[in-house]
């Protein structure tokens, strides 16, 4: 005898797994082809350990106050900045590559394999030569979406703004925003 047919919820818990998948890999697809750009959120934890994170989910909220949301995966960094209730937004360069690979690695002694400074006491870390800006921030509020949790911050500083071409990442890939000195086109 064979085996016997699969039970009507066995073939509907398959199917519905199977458009979940497919959904979500279509999902990023799609948003893999919007480019943005590239950060580091670092925090620090109550024992002072520097914790970080590469991050492209960053966006403005407001101006007056000044706030920015992050969405961040569980995680130590996560955790760092809910305990401490601070956290900083590194906006890295077209050069911070090294740092948005590094930060994205788990398992790899972060902080060891760049040159960070703390913004301050009881502050979170800077990275020193890869971010053309930093964005010192204490959470207002955080709540979970999905797989992520959305964190709200009051923009305390601004840290270190010098001009420069931003990293981007979009199409899975790394990229700058070249701009053509003689047209003053971005490309």
């Amino acid at each position: 005898m064979g085996t016997p047919p699969p039970s009507r919820a066995s073939v509907a818990h398959s199917t519905a797994t199977l458009a979940a998948q497919l959904a979500e890999a279509h999902f990023r697809d799609l948003m893999s082809a919007f480019p943005t750009g590239v950060t580091v959120v670092t925090a620090t934890d109550t024992d002072g350990r520097p914790h970080g994170m590469t991050c492209t989910s960053v966006t403005s909220v407001s101006l007056t106050p000044p706030m920015l949301l992050v969405c961040l995966t569980p995680g130590q960094t996560l955790a760092a900045a809910l305990a401490t209730g601070r956290f900083a937004v590194n906006f890295l360069h077209s050069r911070g590559r090294a740092a948005a690979e590094i930060f994205s690695t788990p398992g790899v002694p972060r902080f060891d394999r760049v040159k960070w400074a703390p913004l301050g006491a009881g502050r979170p870390p800077r990275l020193v030569d890869h971010a053309f800006a930093v964005a010192s921030c204490t959470v207002r509020n955080a709540t979970t979406a999905g797989d992520h949790q959305v964190v709200l911050g009051d923009v305390d500083i601004v840290i270190d703004h010098q001009p420069d071409r931003p990293l981007m990442y979009g199409f899975r890939q790394f990229a700058d925003w070249s701009f053509d000195e003689r047209s003053g086109i971005r490309r």
